[in-house]
Parts: structure tokens; C-alpha cells; sequence
């Protein structure tokens, strides 16, 4: 074997090395009980192979015309990759498996110590899932086996797929009351079409059933697109305050629809109602409530309210914790309305006969009379707010018990799980906040609590829906209005921190995007919110982040920013030796190295930063492209003219003409096209009013560009690695010889 062929053999066989550790971490990522290694950590397990190790880094050797170039050639980089297309390694399809669909990680090397754990805790979520589940399905206007639908088939599908060992995926309150919105709204065409008549009953549950299933496939549709295309980060695109507001908006709208069930109050005539109109409409009934149903209702209510006090109080008594509240809460009230008879001589609506089976497959589709555009825009909600959501929860919980999770991989799970839930039933599932909280209370060690909570779902399907023939219906009303002013707990707390940081904007974001929830609907708030944060993020992008700098008075070759400071009176502003002789004798001093001091908080006392007369000093803190470029040649003119972003436009300008502009690229790490070429026509700009422009701590990315696009020739000057040498370079070309 040659000698070039040897190399090119050994180079592939360590980058299958590397590989194989690779995907080796990424497998401990995810079973290691005992904690999993950080980014950048290395396992020093004894029984690790040697050969399996990664490659140590290999120095990059200088090549003999300049430059660098790593130990391995071109062509035995190349020879790499075809030697892996050539050849099939089970290994690497192996260790992409592992990555992708991560239950083939964690099930063979799972540890049979952590299986009383797993199923304790799946034990334990499901004590809470299953009555979240018969309750929640009362929100969206479906029958009840349909919410334990979704709480068993999307959770199995994300078990094999997702990355976190905490998140619980089932019915959740706000993403249930966006469907049941949704569904509400398309029945009001079914109706129109049986006008004057009504539609026969299975007629209305199976359009209601078809436009939840169809709604949780195009949202899992878009939840997989965002996961594929690795817009993961779009999760916090949404303000706190905007999703705050709208949080407690939907709660507020829920707990009025709640009250009315627990009240006994029948339902309004009108199919399509705002929750104000609900509100104003229970109200004025508030003589018709139905006193047992009441009783009963509120009891319930009441009793959990207690409990969760008793548990907050006691929170080092680990069997108290442990109780599962509203399975409690479920089997006393049954027990109770069987033996008194609630139904059948006091008038309180019961559970009733549910038929129990497993769900079948069933492709959705729109049924007629829906409005598909309606189903598409409700599902774009729905995914904005579950990814929210879930990817929250996700990360929560992943940094609690140090472990990784991936937002892209974590949204492929979460949209394949609804993919295929909706061909079961299933309507939208997403990450629930207060089973995940009880899954890390309950210590889970892997997704395999979520199987088992999903297997006992099925047990509930096939045998525990008769046993809850005699349950209230106004005790699951109940459970629903408990779990949501769970969700309103923390908007206090959220309003008086705003209001301590004086954060009157967000403020009132909050409190607006609520109220309009509340007045006009759930679909209004969510798309004020997300409107809004778009607004402010684009805004905020669109100002480029730069800064004034002055020189300090205490040293010549410190910079601060001047942070809204007046310029110095007229005789006092720190002068270049522009039009003095004496500029002269500094032609053969050292250039000073300047500092920029800007990172080190504000000026001490005796330390103040004044402007430079005649000359702009200016930060750019970011990179530029077309978004926060357009604004840059105004706040220059700004600087200009006044000196402080803060002075209004309609003052007198209050700065001396300016002479030389020097740019401080140290933040600048690139720039795109658009950007490129705004900047040059600043640049041109100045170069017209013979403003000289300099610029200093240049990249060598941005130095390519400004080559490219023959910065010089504009009149732009970027040799320069620091201020004070751009400084002394403009005292000494913009003098004025002296007449002797």
C-alpha cells in the first residue's frame, strides 16, 4: 500500500472514531442516571475502547506560500467522503438512529435500577392526566374518550422521538379552549346548513371530531416544518409580558365558561359568543342556579384549593405530596353522587354512559361546510403556542437535572406526535407545565414514564369510563378551573415586579392583550401578542446599536461612552491639534495604544468623557445588515448635530462642524450586501463634505468586504488597529503647516 493510500486510510478510520464517541455521548445525554456530561465533556467510563476515542486535534501546519491548512490534504479529505459513501458502515446508520429517534439510545443500555422510579412517577402523572384529560374534552366541545385520545397516542409517538425525560405531552387548558374556539366557530356552518332545523346529534360529534383531528395535523405539520428547518429559536420571539397577558386572559375566559357548569346554568342560545357576552349572560341568569350542582361543584373546587395549600404548606412531607388531589377528588364525589342519588332525584348533570374503546385509525380530512382557512390560521396559533410552551417546559426542566435538550429536535417530536395523533382522534397535544412539574417531583429517570402513564390511559380506556357513569359534571368544570388559576398564580407577582422596574410599556402590554382576550376572544389576544412582539422585535432590530464615544479626562488614551452627557463649555472640549503648528512635533511620537473602557460600567467621579472637537468617535456594537443598517446614516446626523440620542430634534444643534468620522468596528463581526452599500453611501456622503472617515479594529471578514468593495476609493480608511492611532493620523493630516 502506498504511502498517500495508508494516510488517506487512517484519516477515515479516525473520523469514524470520532463519530462513533459522538454519537456514544449523545447516548449517556440521555440514560445516565447519575447526571449526564456537559457540552464538552468527555466520558471516563473504563470500559470505553481505546479505539473508539476521539482523534486528538490536529495543529494546523503552515503551508509553504502562507496561509494554514490542516494535517489532512485536500485529496484525503476527499478520498474521506467518498470512502464513506462507498463503503456502507452499519455503525454510522446506527449512531444517526440514536440521534434521531433517541428511544434507541436510551432503551438498550436502560438501567433496570431505574424502572421502580419511572414507573412510580408515570404512575403518578397519570393520576392527574386522566381526569385533565375527561375534563379538558368538555372544552373543546368533544366527548370525553376523545381528550384521552390525545393523552395516549401523542404521548407514546413522543416518547421514541423526544429528547426530554420530564416533559408529560397530552391535553393542556389553553391549547384545549383554542380548539373548542375553533370548533365552536366552524359548528355555526353546520347549523347554518340544517337551517331552519338542527343537525342530527352523531352528525354534530362528527364534524366536531373531524375539525379537532384535521386542526392537530396541520399544526403537527407546522411544529415538524419549524423543526426541520432549525427555527427552534422562534420560541422566544413572543415578549414574557405579551404571553403573560395572554395567559391570563385565556384563564379568566376559561374560568367563565367553568363557573356557569359549576353553577348549573344552562348554555346561551348563541352558537358563536364573545366571553364577555358569557359573562354579562351568567350574570343576569345568576337566579336560575342550580343550588346541589353548586354545592357539589364548588365543594370540589374548594377541597382542591385546600389541599394544594396544605401541600404548599408542608412541603417536606413527602406522602402528602404524593396524593394525587384530583383522582381523590374524582373518586369521592362518584362514590358520593352514586350513593345520594344526585342524578337521578337532584337534577346534577352526571358523567353519564361513555362508551370506552381503543381509537381507531382514521386519515383526517375538512369535513364539509368548514371553513378551511379558519382551521389553518387556528392551527398556526395553536403551534405558536404550544412550541412556546412546550420548549419552556422542555429546557426548565432539562437545566433542573442537567441534561441537554434540542429545541429543533424537540419540535420534530412534538410535530410528528400530532401528526399521528390526529389519525387516532387526537386533537392538539402539547407539553403540560403542571404534569412535567409532577413527573421531576416524582424523580423520572427517562421517557419511559411517559409510556407507562400512556399505558395506563389505555387500562382507563378499556375498563375505568363505566365506573364514572355517576361523576358530576360540574366536579370536571371543577378540575379545570383549579389547574387555570394555577396559571393566574404567577400574573401578580409579574405585575408588580413590572410595575417595581417601572416597565410601563410592558405593562400595559400585559394588561391590554388580557383585556381584549377577555372582551373580545382568545384568537384576538394571541394575535395581538404575536403582533406586537413582532412589531417590537423589528423595531428594536431596525435601530443599529451604536455608541458615542469621548475621551477621557483623565487619560488620553481612555474612551467611554458618553451616555447622554452635554458636550463641555466652548473652550474646554478636548481638541485634536487641527490648524495648530504645534501638531507638528507629534509627527515623530509613538502612535498610543487607546483603550476602550466602555465595558467598565459608568465614569468614576473624577472621570468624565467629553466630545472631540470637530470629531465623531462611534461604536458599532453588532454586526450590520439590511434590517439595522437603514437607520444608521439618521442617528449619525443625529450624533452630529447634538451629540446625544436623546436630545429632541426640534433643538438647536449644538455641536461644532465636524471634520473626521472614526468608526469602531469591535463589535462589528460582518456585514451583508444591503449593509455594505448604505454604509458606503455614508461614507460617499462625507467624502463630499470632506469629512474624513476612518475606520479602526476592523475584522478580517468585514476587511475582505470593505476590499471588495473598494472602500479606499470611496474614501473610507481602515488600517488602523486602534482610536488613539486613528486620532494621531488626523492630527497629523488635517494640520495646518505653520506660515513660518
Amino acid at each position: 500500500m502506498s504511502r498517500r493510500e495508508n494516510s488517506a486510510s487512517s484519516s477515515i478510520s479516525v473520523e469514524r472514531a470520532g463519530d462513533s464517541d459522538r454519537g456514544r455521548a449523545d447516548t449517556t445525554m440521555h440514560n445516565s442516571s447519575e447526571g449526564t456530561p456537559l457540552l464538552g465533556e468527555r466520558s471516563s467510563s473504563p470500559s470505553t475502547p481505546e479505539h473508539l476515542l476521539p482523534a486528538p486535534s490536529q495543529t494546523p501546519t503552515p503551508r509553504r506560500r502562507g496561509g494554514y491548512q490542516s494535517g489532512r490534504r485536500r485529496g484525503q479529505r476527499g478520498s474521506t467522503a467518498l470512502g464513506r459513501v462507498s463503503n456502507f458502515d452499519p455503525k454510522w446508520w446506527v449512531q444517526r438512529a440514536r440521534y434521531y429517534v433517541p428511544i434507541t439510545g436510551w432503551l438498550p443500555n436502560y438501567q433496570a435500577s431505574n424502572l421502580v422510579v419511572d414507573v412510580k412517577a408515570g404512575f403518578m402523572v397519570a393520576c392527574l392526566l386522566i381526569p385533565q384529560a375527561l375534563s379538558y374534552s368538555s372544552l373543546t366541545h368533544l366527548p370525553p374518550a376523545y381528550g384521552l385520545y390525545t393523552a395516549l397516542v401523542p404521548a407514546l409517538v413522543y416518547g421514541m422521538l423526544g429528547t426530554s425525560r420530564h416533559l408529560s405531552m397530552g391535553p393542556e387548558a389553553l391549547i384545549s379552549v383554542l380548539t373548542g374556539t375553533l370548533v365552536k366557530g366552524q359548528l355555526k356552518h353546520l347549523y347554518g346548513a340544517y337551517s331552519p332545523g338542527m343537525p342530527p346529534a352523531d352528525t354534530v360529534e362528527h364534524f366536531s371530531t373531524a375539525v379537532a383531528s384535521a386542526v392537530a395535523l396541520l399544526s403537527g405539520l407546522f411544529t415538524f416544518a419549524l423543526g426541520m428547518f432549525r427555527l427552534g429559536f422562534l420560541d422566544s420571539m413572543i415578549s414574557e409580558s405579551s404571553l403573560r397577558g395572554f395567559i391570563s386572559g385565556t384563564a379568566i375566559v376559561i374560568i367563565i365558561g367553568q363557573s356557569r357548569i359549576m353553577l348549573g346554568i344552562a348554555a346561551a342560545s348563541s352558537v358563536h359568543s364573545t366571553p364577555w357576552n358569557d359573562f354579562k349572560f351568567m350574570l343576569s341568569h345568576l337566579d336560575q342556579t342550580h343550588v346541589m350542582t353548586a354545592i357539589v361543584s364548588l365543594g370540589a373546587l374548594l377541597f382542591l384549593r385546600l389541599l394544594r395549600a396544605v401541600k404548599s404548606r408542608f412541603k417536606a412531607t413527602t406522602w402528602l405530596q404524593q396524593i394525587p388531589d384530583t383522582l381523590v377528588v374524582i373518586v369521592l364525589t362518584t362514590a358520593i353522587s352514586w350513593v345520594a342519588k344526585l342524578g337521578e332525584e337532584h337534577g346534577v348533570v352526571i358523567f353519564g354512559k361513555v362508551d370506552g374503546d381503543l381509537p381507531h385509525f382514521r386519515l383526517p380530512r375538512v369535513p364539509t361546510y368548514a371553513d378551511t382557512k379558519d382551521i389553518v390560521s387556528s392551527a398556526i396559533t395553536i403551534t405558536m403556542i404550544g412550541v412556546v410552551e412546550s420548549v419552556i417546559v422542555a429546557r426548565e426542566y432539562a437545566s433542573r437535572n442537567h441534561y441537554a435538550v434540542s429545541s429543533n429536535r424537540e419540535l420534530v417530536a412534538l410535530g410528528v406526535s400530532n401528526a399521528v395523533g390526529s389519525a387516532f382522534g387526537a386533537y392538539p397535544a402539547f407539553g403540560s407545565l403542571s404534569r412535567s412539574k409532577l413527573n421531576d417531583r416524582a424523580q423520572a429517570k427517562s421517557q419511559l414514564s411517559g409510556v407507562v402513564t400512556a399505558s395506563l390511559v389505555v387500562a382507563s380506556l378499556l375498563g375505568l369510563l363505566p365506573y364514572l357513569f355517576h361523576l358530576p359534571r360540574g366536579v370536571l368544570a371543577a378540575i379545570i378551573s383549579d389547574a387555570v388559576i394555577s396559571l393566574l398564580s404567577a400574573t401578580p407577582g409579574a405585575v408588580a415586579f413590572l410595575f417595581k422596574v417601572q416597565a410601563w410599556s410592558d405593562l400595559f402590554l400585559l394588561l391590554f392583550i388580557c383585556f381584549c382576550s377577555v372582551a373580545a376572544s382568545v384568537e384576538t389576544g394571541i394575535l395581538l401578542a404575536v403582533i406586537i412582539s413582532l412589531v417590537m422585535v423589528i423595531k428594536r432590530s431596525n435601530m443599529p446599536r451604536i455608541k458615542l464615544l469621548g475621551r477621557s479626562t483623565e487619560n488620553d488614551n481612555d474612551f467611554y461612552p458618553i451616555d447622554g452627557a452635554p458636550p463641555a463649555a466652548p473652550g474646554t472640549l478636548r481638541r485634536l491639534s487641527f490648524g495648530s503648528s504645534s501638531s507638528n512635533d507629534s509627527q515623530d511620537e509613538s502612535v498610543p495604544q487607546s483603550r476602550d473602557n466602555s465595558s467598565r460600567g459608568s465614569l468614576s467621579a473624577d472621570t468624565q468623557a467629553q466630545h472631540i472637537d470637530g470629531v465623531l468617535v462611534v461604536r458599532i456594537e453588532e454586526p450590520l445588515y439590511f434590517a439595522n443598517a437603514g437607520q444608521l446614516h439618521a442617528r449619525l446626523n443625529r450624533m452630529e448635530m447634538y451629540g446625544d440620542m436623546r436630545t429632541h430634534p426640534s433643538e438647536a444643534p449644538r455641536m461644532n462642524p465636524t471634520r473626521a468620522v472614526v468608526f469602531d468596528l469591535v463589535g462589528m463581526s460582518d456585514i451583508d450586501g444591503s449593509a455594505l452599500e448604505i454604509l458606503l453611501g455614508i461614507v460617499h456622503e462625507y467624502s463630499r463634505r470632506e469629512v474624513r472617515v476612518l475606520f479602526v479594529r476592523v475584522c478580517q471578514g468585514v476587511r475582505l468586504r470593505f476590499e471588495q468593495a473598494q472602500m479606499g476609493s470611496a474614501g473610507g480608511e481602515y488600517d488602523f488597529s486602534d482610536i488613539g492611532s486613528a486620532l494621531l493620523h488626523l492630527e497629523q493630516q488635517l494640520c495646518i503647516p505653520s506660515s513660518s
